[in-house]
């Protein structure tokens, strides 16, 4: 997606495109399972078991992003800044708001208009079905903008200690959390305590980027192998000893949110630095996925739940794996469709009300000019 703030840079457009669609996968083989359909055992498979790790890419590359800008525009006019986010997410997420207080209608509260703040916490209405469930993380997104700017300055004032400082306390909170919650696992998943310190990592993974690009580029073959691996293990990891769902209290997640965006943080950092490039057919067509990424991730439960109920499973061949391969491409693409018609229709033309939100100042200006 175009930026009106930094370089179009079609690596981000992929990894949006990556994580909606692990999000995706996650959900479709829950989906599946419940249709009778054979289930993932092995831990190797937490990449789709454990497919909630999307959303961790999700919140880590936001924060990579957003202070990637922050570095090249050197300030940020506050009010533009929080402007162009509500003009990106808004919309969309008020229809779903919507559709979900519909469904809803007979146990509205007027209080509940409030969820709109908190889709993330309590009985909120888009929590109600899976058609609207995915909305839990926007406002958690939208928490982590209206901040982004301060410590954006700070950051960059200071240097990634501060940063680092931050992560220490989110630790602190992490572990003291753990002790008074009898549904910790649920805390860490969808909470402030929980995802913060994604977004935090996000951002030092940038200013890292920043300061060591010439070496990240020329390493950044090995580094991806490398990032994947321990993508691939975080998540084996927490298949195999915590899996999302199988107890309401685990120690295992009290740092698990920081174990998975540290991996995530390499792999981003890795995916930016590597230089070859995608054949243009499958980059114009990932970049297209990450384009409509927002409308992918908010409306995939709820096609998924559509086929679901009045498809079911089907069998053309009879093999389950097979079966189930079928059944995902034919979800996926339906999913892309309707995610584009979404993107077009509610998203775009919103978006191209943005305007920029820096100021093109150098990165070491002083502190009363970096956040207006």
């Amino acid at each position: 997606m175009q930026s009106l703030n930094l370089q179009y840079n079609p690596r981000i457009d992929q990894l949006r495109w990556l994580a909606a669609t692990i999000v995706f996968l996650f959900h479709f083989q829950l989906e599946y399972r419940g249709l009778g359909g054979p289930a993932l055992a092995t831990p190797w498979a937490g990449l789709i078991t454990e497919g909630h790790t999307g959303v961790g890419l999700f919140f880590t590359l936001s924060g990579f992003l957003f202070m990637q800008i922050a570095l090249h525009q050197g300030s940020i006019v506050y009010r533009d800044f929080v402007r162009n986010r509500i003009l990106r997410i808004a919309p969309l997420f008020l229809t779903i708001f919507l559709v979900a207080t519909s469904i809803g209608r007979d146990n509205f509260q007027p209080q509940d208009i409030l969820y709109l703040a908190a889709t993330n916490l309590g009985h909120a209405p888009t929590s109600g079905t899976p058609v609207t469930g995915a909305a839990w993380t926007i406002s958690l997104e939208f928490l982590f903008y209206l901040v982004f700017p301060f410590l954006a300055r700070f950051a960059m004032e200071q240097g990634p200690r501060y940063l680092l400082g931050l992560l220490v306390l989110m630790g602190f909170f992490k572990l003291s959390a753990y002790t008074v919650n009898d549904n910790s696992t649920l805390m860490y998943f969808s909470t402030f305590v929980g995802r913060f310190d994604q977004f935090l990592i996000g951002m030092l993974a940038a200013m890292v980027y920043r300061q060591h690009r010439a070496r990240l580029h020329a390493w950044a073959p090995w580094l991806l192998l490398a990032a994947a691996a321990v993508v691939v293990c975080d998540t084996a990891a927490l298949h195999r000893f915590a899996p999302f769902g199988a107890t309401p209290k685990s120690g295992f997640w009290i740092f698990w949110s920081m174990a998975e965006s540290a991996g995530w943080a390499a792999f981003i950092v890795a995916w930016v630095s590597f230089e070859p490039r995608l054949p243009a057919v499958l980059e114009r067509v990932l970049c297209h996925g990450g384009k409509v990424s927002f409308s992918f991730y908010l409306l995939h439960m709820a096609l998924l739940h559509l086929l679901a109920k009045y498809v079911g499973r089907v069998s053309p061949v009879g093999n389950g794996w097979v079966d189930a391969a079928i059944m995902g491409i034919v979800a996926y693409g339906l999913t892309w469709l309707l995610a584009t018609l979404s993107y077009r229709t509610i998203e775009e033309p919103f978006l191209q009300m943005r305007r920029k939100y820096g100021t093109d100042r150098p990165v070491h200006t002083t502190a009363r000019d970096t956040v207006h």
